[in-house]
């Protein structure tokens, strides 16, 4: 039975999908879930001025915790669930936290918000099926 279940978010329909998966899988088998939201802030490291870059990863910190608080909405059950937010790759980031945190099983959807980030570097999903050490459920 699973203990803990890893759900990466990010606002997009599929990511509310898999929350709504894991929240059920949770719900059953009585394990905690450790929400993720990635924030992917490479682009800025171009930006000339300190003041703007600053701003920006504000903004993202920000949007990354309105998906989590979004996520928690869905919670009505109240499983226990705590919040990560990382910065940097997405893939990378769920992998990492799936071993600091010892998960059993990661919850994510199939597609994110960006399709030509998809296209252009190949899924999220895709790598992290491949590279994960514990189970993977995509939902579509």
């Amino acid at each position: 039975m699973y203990k803990k279940i890893l759900v990466p978010t990010d606002g997009s329909e599929f990511a509310k999908k898999a929350q709504k998966h894991a929240l059920y899988l949770a719900g059953v088998s009585g394990a905690e879930i450790v929400a993720v939201s990635v924030t992917e802030n490479n682009f800025v490291n171009g930006l000339p001025l300190d003041d703007e870059v600053y701003q920006l990863n504000q903004v993202l910190k920000e949007r990354s915790e309105e998906n989590l608080a979004e996520f928690d909405k869905l919670n009505v059950d109240d499983i226990k669930v705590s919040h990560v937010i990382k910065e940097g790759s997405p893939a990378k980031c769920i992998l990492e936290v799936a071993v600091e945190e010892d998960i059993d099983l990661i919850v994510m959807g199939s597609s994110g918000k960006s399709g030509f980030d998809r296209f252009i570097m190949g899924s999220v999903a895709d790598k992290v099926v491949n590279s994960a050490k514990c189970a993977v459920l995509v939902v579509h």
